[in-house]
């Protein structure tokens, strides 16, 4: 059905005129002139065919008309302003939802995620792990990181980490007489690869100019993360990602042992659709993010 409504900003001047009994301080309140409130006001009386105030030389005086409509126009707005606070707060706060690899969560982002609870102690981070694509228009996501060249649709993507690659292996197998001293040396042990990444250590072994050693042979696993953990056991030699593996070769669970690192042409970004950065919370994780990814990239430096 359609509505024949006043207009808005007649409706605002009657109902800050009403409530101030005064056209000048209702002006005011709404940052315009005298005389717009006394057009705005009488173009409302014309729409409606009745006189809303009775205008004398010194005051100004609620008519009948006036006295009926103004609970209504003011309830109206007293409405619409709880509705929108209501509206804002909870794109203020509320629960974030962001969508991310498992192996990248769990060895990048949650080791860090503190920071921003602290500074957003508003907002509850809900982490979902998984390696398919996201209809943001149809799930209950709100931003993403995914890992690629950055090319994903209409989406915006902004490139957070990048990465090396480079093999993994236990502190023990750097040890004693037969220790995996140079590249070559990794023929004597097994090779761990990691199911997403198939050809990684044809490719590392060529571009360390290493041969004889047959790449497909080896264990595979689905999962990166169980790959480093088989690492750290002492089962062989991963071919590691620095975003990944760093927090186990700072903590010493895991050795890098040549200097050779094979850079990729794969990062991981930060994945929305373009308008979604308007949303409040949205913002301050995309913000808080790129922060430390320039603080990365400045350390690098």
């Amino acid at each position: 059905m359609k509505r024949t409504l006043p207009p808005l900003n007649g409706l605002r001047a009657f109902e800050a005129a009403a409530r101030h009994m005064s056209f000048t301080d209702a002006a005011e309140e709404l940052s315009v002139t005298q005389a717009a409130i006394s057009h705005q006001v009488r173009g409302l009386e014309q729409r409606l065919g009745l006189k809303l105030f009775v205008r004398r030389n010194r005051s100004l005086l609620l008519s009948e008309a006036g006295q009926a409509y103004l609970p209504a126009v003011r309830g109206a707005f007293d409405q619409l302003n709880e509705a929108t606070e209501k509206l804002l707060q909870k794109d203020r706060g509320g629960h974030l939802t962001v969508t991310t690899t498992a192996s990248f969560a769990t060895k990048w982002l949650v080791p860090r995620l503190g920071g921003f609870q602290r500074a957003n102690p508003e907002i509850d981070v809900r982490i979902s792990t998984g390696t398919g694509l996201v209809d943001f228009g149809r799930e209950d996501v709100d931003i993403g990181i995914r890992y690629g060249r950055g090319q994903w649709g209409n989406l915006v993507a902004e490139r957070i980490v990048g990465e090396d690659v480079l093999p993994v292996c236990a502190p023990a197998l750097i040890k004693g007489p037969n220790a995996l001293k140079k590249p070559a040396d990794i023929k004597r042990f097994t090779l761990l690869h990691i199911g997403t990444f198939p050809d990684d250590w044809q490719v590392w072994l060529t571009a360390a100019g290493v041969k004889g050693i047959d790449a497909s042979r080896g264990v595979r696993f689905d999962n990166a993360i169980v790959a480093y953990q088989a690492a750290m056991d002492g089962m062989g030699v991963a071919l590691g990602r620095n975003p990944l593996v760093t927090p186990d070769l700072k903590a010493g669970r895991l050795v890098a042992p040549f200097d050779f690192k094979m850079p990729s042409e794969y990062a991981y970004y930060l994945v929305y659709p373009a308008e979604a950065i308007r949303r409040r919370k949205i913002k301050a994780f995309r913000d808080w993010l790129m922060t430390l990814a320039e603080d990365r990239t400045t350390a690098a430096a």
